[in-house]
């Protein structure tokens, strides 16, 4: 019930002034209380938002997730003129470039302090997993240096006046839950009354002086592994238009939230060269600091990397937020060679993500041994997705691709998707089984040939889920060699070996199908490989 007496003392102020006392550039009596009967300035809240009971994060900012942070193309021209400064203390600072500064700590322990902070817009409706995947991102950057986190610091933005304060709780819980699973304490931090809600944390990792990784260092012949699959500012944005499943936004929000410990801790077995992780600039985005850093050509094979169930869908319709296009933007087009690429393959590779996965390079001979380690501990979309291919100054990042066709842009019609679209989301759980709903959108699809459906039914079930995406790579090749299909084997082949499949797994692959198949199976896989080497 509002405090008549405070309200009334407030807004003579105010109506005295001229102007809001909380907002000048609003007159009072304000436009909130002339519709809500609501003086916020007299400590008044606005009325939950009516969305069934439930606020939905997302519908309340403009981009989600890292997607609402400015490019990279304007952040470098706004840090060129800054001053640096030298400083004994700094090992690694802004200048770098790199994922966190390092600074040496005092005494003689050796070790380093490696600092980091974070903050974005909702990237979910749900205000828990934001705070969990708030917190999963801001750490991200303490793992990807080859750090150990050490405390965090929490920072939150948040229009009090327009949503209930449990929201508010509801997000720094989460966030410090997870900093918990993290295996560290978020001892304090900063709030400030924003209209638009935001939330990070400032993040201090340990390491050794000289046992830190950096975003610099790839050598001809490493091997590029990733950690997660991409796809989700395009998912997420889908979400916001009303275009994603529960099912897919579930998708990428469990694997936003999903800490990269685990990769972290494992890489630091191995002599990794160079590493980042995948944020908000993109795949191509922080792979590009990499090839300049390290004066190296890339070659990433396209079918090899990851995807959300999704994304390719969404890219082929159009649905990428405008970061895309910002991201396309930052990166120098002389450093890349797309030319085998559909456009929607390139939208994927420039897709925002938030709390990605870890981008590693490692020796030819020690990326297997890595995905593999990965798989088994959980970790199963981990997959190889390129190698260096040599040393080129400047650099470069070339991508390949067997399956362009299968990305065409595809033609529907806006009405008839959104009843189709609706259908899908209100469609109960029985019927949403994986794949189900993009598969009946796809299938059903007015201006879609039954190629490209089946195109997008191959891709959905070729992603990596409860089997990862080396295994299904493999199987798919035992299935290629016992129906006989020669294109299919070479495609499979080339994936397999691309997930991390060690030649061993390709030749038990190849049995299981012989097996299958019979003699006539054996003779075909014979002849399909000795053309292939010709």
């Amino acid at each position: 019930m509002a405090d008549y007496t405070k309200r009334k003392k407030i807004m003579s102020r105010s109506i005295m002034l001229g102007h809001c006392i909380c907002d000048p550039a609003k007159p009072c009596p304000c436009g909130e209380f002339k519709e809500f009967d609501v003086c916020a300035c007299a400590g008044e809240k606005m009325p939950p938002p009516s969305e069934g009971g439930k606020i939905r994060l997302t519908r309340h900012v403009k981009s989600a997730g890292c997607a609402s942070k400015i490019s990279k193309k304007d952040l470098d021209t706004i840090l060129a003129g800054l001053p640096q400064f030298s400083d004994k203390k700094v090992i690694v600072g802004s200048s770098a470039g790199d994922d966190a500064g390092v600074v040496r700590l005092p005494g003689k322990s050796g070790n380093a302090m490696v600092l980091t902070v974070d903050v974005f817009a909702p990237s979910v409706d749900d205000p828990y997993t934001f705070g969990q995947i708030s917190a999963a991102n801001s750490v991200s950057d303490i793992y990807a240096m080859g750090a150990e986190p050490w405390c965090a610091l929490s920072i939150i933005g948040f229009p009090v006046s327009k949503f209930p304060n449990k929201v508010m709780s509801e997000i720094l819980r989460g966030g410090i839950d997870k900093m918990r699973e993290a295996g560290i304490s978020v001892v304090g931090g900063h709030s400030i009354n924003d209209d638009s809600i935001k939330c990070g944390f400032a993040v201090i990792g340990i390491c050794p002086e000289n046992k830190f990784t950096r975003n610099q260092g790839a050598k001809p012949g490493d091997l590029i592994i990733l950690t997660k699959p991409l796809g989700v500012g395009i998912t997420a944005f889908a979400g916001q238009i009303g275009n994603a499943s529960p099912r897919q936004l579930d998708e990428i929000a469990n694997s936003m939230k999903t800490l990269n410990k685990i990769a972290s801790e494992t890489m630091r077995k191995y002599d990794v060269h160079a590493v980042t992780d995948v944020t908000g600039f993109s795949l191509t985005g922080h792979l590009s600091e990499i090839v300049k850093k390290s004066s190296v050509e890339v070659e990433l094979d396209f079918d090899s990397i990851p995807l959300f169930s999704g994304t390719a869908l969404f890219s082929r319709k159009g649905i990428c937020p405008g970061a895309v296009e910002r991201n396309r933007e930052s990166v120098n087009p002389s450093m890349l060679d797309f030319s085998e690429l559909a456009e929607a393959q390139e939208n994927i590779l420039f897709c925002p993500e938030t709390s990605g996965g870890l981008l590693v390079f490692l020796p030819k001979k020690q990326a297997s041994a890595y995905v593999g380690e990965l798989s088994r501990k959980g970790i199963s979309a981990a997959s190889v997705i390129g190698k260096v291919i040599g040393k080129l100054k400047g650099g470069r990042i070339r991508v390949k691709t067997l399956n362009k066709e299968n990305y065409n842009t595809l033609k529907f019609n806006r009405k008839e998707n959104e009843v189709k679209r609706k259908q899908d989301l209100e469609s109960p759980a029985c019927c949403s089984s994986p794949s189900a709903p993009e598969l009946s959108e796809k299938i059903n699809a007015p201006s879609q040939s039954a190629s490209g459906a089946f195109a997008d039914y191959m891709a959905a079930v070729s992603s990596p889920g409860a089997i990862n995406g080396k295994n299904k790579k493999l199987i798919s090749l035992a299935l290629s060699v016992a129906t006989k299909c020669g294109p299919c084997i070479k495609i499979n082949v080339q994936g397999a070996r691309g997930a991390g499949a060690s030649d061993d797994e390709i030749s038990e692959a190849v049995s299981l199908g012989i097996a299958f198949g019979g003699a006539s199976a054996s003779m075909f896989y014979k002849t399909t490989t000795e053309e292939g080497k010709k």
